[in-house]
């Protein structure tokens, strides 16, 4: 799962550019608009921090676990560095990945905090809700908790096939 994320997250790096719309945030971030600093005076410092090169582009990746995770986390991913419209912002927060603690986040409470998703899909036998303001939600395979929660910038809506 943490490879899918992952994924993710590096397609967002060079393949989305920040749009006007807000994307779905969690716990004071949002991402495309907040940055390091935002989160590390909203969170203190990192547990661990790693630096890499994707594209020619400089990140940062923070991750928070243990007693530095929010309260009700286990892992809290935040990644750095947005390709933008006005151009390449490292300290940008471009996704967050949030790997809930169980009962934190059923499905009832997705449901009620960020509303009905705009697609639901299932993949690996995870049931996975997906909101065009960038959240992407796996729940445990047969169980009602999220499992991770990734925020990203607003994604464009999938084109539609001809004819529908």
């Amino acid at each position: 799962m943490r490879r899918r994320l992952t994924a993710w997250a590096a397609l967002l790096l060079l393949g989305a550019l920040a749009s006007s719309a807000v994307a779905a945030e969690w716990g004071g971030i949002t991402p495309g608009v907040s940055t390091n600093e935002t989160v590390r005076a909203r969170y203190r410092g990192p547990s661990r921090e790693s630096r890499r090169t994707v594209d020619g582009y400089p990140t940062t990746q923070w991750v928070y676990e243990g007693a530095a995770a929010p309260v009700g986390m286990k892992r809290m991913v935040v990644d750095f560095g947005l390709l933008t419209s006005q151009g390449y912002r490292p300290a940008v927060v471009r996704s967050m990945v949030l790997e809930p603690k169980p009962g934190v986040f059923p499905r009832r409470v997705v449901l009620e905090g960020w509303g009905s998703p705009d697609r639901v899909g299932v993949d690996e036998g995870q049931d996975v809700f997906y909101y065009a303001s960038g959240l992407v939600v796996y729940f445990v395979r047969g169980g009602a908790d999220a499992a991770s929660m990734l925020f990203t910038v607003v994604q464009a809506e999938p084109p539609k096939p001809a004819g529908r």
